[in-house]
């Protein structure tokens, strides 16, 4: 079935996510703040204990919300897409996390002016 597999990636420190949560409010109803994904099971390699820390911020105004991670030195994943943590969706729109992509390939992202560090621990999941 399309869409399902497991994932290979880091899920974000809870603590982390807490104080993340305090100084970033999502903007949509539904907060993920969850994880940053490397890619699928096969396709990408295993996840490893990286040095992390938040860069940027992308919203699109139109229910996709993420916060840009850069994982030991670049913010460019293996596939050519963009680390990042999809913070919060409008699903009343039709909005999915998948999407984060979208708005960061198409509308990039705005730096933040001290990157944040963060603690991610390697995990797989299914998706």
């Amino acid at each position: 079935m399309a869409g399902s597999g497991r994932i290979l990636g880091w899920k974000l420190d809870r603590s982390d996510r807490e104080r993340l949560l305090g100084r970033f409010r999502p903007r949509y109803d539904e907060t993920v703040a969850d994880h940053v994904t490397l890619g699928r099971a096969g396709t990408a390699p295993e996840p490893w204990a990286a040095e992390a820390e938040i860069v940027g911020r992308a919203d699109d105004g139109n229910g996709v919300e993420a916060l840009v991670v850069r994982m030991d030195g670049t913010t460019d994943r293996p596939d050519g897409s963009t680390y990042h943590i999809t913070w919060s969706l409008d699903r009343s729109k039709g909005r999915k996390a998948q999407e984060s992509n979208d708005v960061l390939r198409a509308r990039g992202w705005t730096p933040l002016a001290e990157p944040i560090p963060l603690r991610l621990h390697p995990s797989a999941w299914e998706g």
